[in-house]
């Protein structure tokens, strides 16, 4: 008998430590991989009732507390694993390679123990292209950003992909230094801004605002809010108010980098060229940049090789969606951006389709569909209105950033009601 059989007589099945061993560890992958504390604990749920295993599991953006009831001296006494673990980044090939070797493991083609070594394995260092494509890939996101916006020329397309260039070597550089990440995100920002305002000066004028925030795409926090107001939707309140705490934190260290380099610009008396904005972009430029934006997002998110056209063909989903429901009568001139919300929904039930039909996780769609969506930039320019003692202004942007959230996050559950999770991935 096999753990494809739902009605397994337990006795039949791995030793107990065995099974709850492999739950434990699959519980700590989705949690490295970035799954949110609602999703994880599902699937950590449904698995743990195919091995017979009662689990209870409470988790939080950086660690988690998994219960399980002690076969020697009965269900009144547990055994509890406490995991300490660093904030998930989203990592969608080892996520799904992950979720594969789960559905063996169910389907009785492999049994648990070499399922357990097999998720084990999968920490295996990056290739030796991995860094180099990553940098590149900062750089060719913030371009591509920069390529969707509305009147921006040339100089302002070149100068966001270096400099975003510039962030992906900092990045690469504070993984492996922890003061230095600490401080990551003010030193990005104060440097881009300085950087930027310098080449506005002395070079070429520039959209300045719209080339910062492109250089710093990578580092905005947009997903983390997604995530941590779809937590709070779930009543995972500890998790879901950690979680936006800690987006706060990260718009606070970036607005705090480009004030302090602005204030320095000051200092230096540097006066911008003129901008008279005739040098736009042509038409088919957007286009290209979309298709260049999406390769990079697939390599930022660690998509597997096979899944690089699945992951690239979700963001212009996302994207081709936003543009068509920005498009119909009267959906912008709600309270709510109605293109936000279609597109979430949307988003969200094709992933779902998509994890039902193929049984894989749909996060390979979802994630990458709404990264365009989420509200980052906005939350950035809040917090800088506020900085430059523009209240009024930042409290009318803050209002657009909730408005947004409402939206995407209310489209993901409305799509959630369309086509049910699969396992919650």
């Amino acid at each position: 008998m096999t753990l494809a059989d739902s009605k397994a007589d337990p006795d039949t099945l791995a030793p107990y430590l065995v099974r709850v061993d492999f739950v434990v560890e699959m519980a700590r992958r989705l949690h490295m991989y970035g799954t949110s504390a609602q999703r994880l604990e599902g699937a950590v749920t449904q698995v743990a009732r195919r091995f017979a295993i009662d689990a209870d599991v409470w988790s939080n953006p950086t660690g988690m507390i998994l219960s399980f009831p002690d076969p020697e001296r009965g269900p009144a006494y547990s055994m509890t694993r406490v995991i300490r673990l660093e904030p998930g980044e989203e990592n969608l090939g080892k996520l799904a390679a992950s979720d594969g070797i789960v559905e063996d493991v169910l389907a009785g083609r492999r049994d648990i123990a070499e399922g357990l070594l097999a998720m084990r394995a999968l920490d295996r260092p990056p290739g030796r292209y991995a860094r180099p494509w990553t940098i590149f890939s900062f750089g060719l996101a913030s371009a591509s950003v920069t390529g969707l916006m509305q009147r921006t020329g040339w100089a302002d397309l070149l100068t966001a992909a270096v400099l975003g260039t510039l962030i992906g070597v900092l990045t690469d550089v504070s993984q492996s230094r922890p003061r230095w990440a600490d401080a990551h995100e003010a030193l990005a920002a104060f440097l881009v801004t300085l950087l930027a305002t310098a080449v506005a000066t002395f070079i070429a004028p520039l959209s300045l605002q719209g080339v910062i925030i492109a250089a710093l795409i990578v580092l905005m926090p947009g997903l983390t809010l997604t995530t941590a107001v779809s937590e709070l939707t779930s009543r995972q309140l500890v998790s879901g108010t950690a979680r936006f705490a800690g987006a706060l934190t990260v718009l606070l260290k970036l607005t705090f980098g480009a004030v302090a380099a602005a204030q320095v610009v000051n200092l230096l008396g540097w006066q911008l060229l003129p901008n008279s904005g005739s040098a736009v972009l042509p038409a088919w430029v957007p286009w290209l940049t979309l298709l260049a934006g999406s390769f990079s997002f697939a390599v930022l998110f660690k998509a597997a090789r096979r899944d690089m056209l699945l992951v690239m063909a979700a963001v212009w989903l996302g994207y081709a969606v936003t543009r068509f429901a920005a498009a119909l009568p009267g959906v912008e001139d709600n309270t709510l951006p109605g293109g936000v919300f279609f597109a979430g929904m949307v988003v969200t039930a094709v992933a779902n389709a998509y994890g039902h039909h193929f049984n894989r996780p749909g996060a390979l769609i979802r994630v990458p569909g709404i990264i365009l969506l989420v509200p980052g930039s906005l939350g950035f320019r809040s917090f800088n209105f506020v900085f430059e003692r523009d209240v009024m202004l930042g409290l009318d942007t803050a209002f657009a950033v909730i408005a947004a959230l409402i939206a995407l996050v209310a489209g993901i559950l409305f799509g959630n009601l369309l086509i049910s999770p699969r396992r919650n991935l």
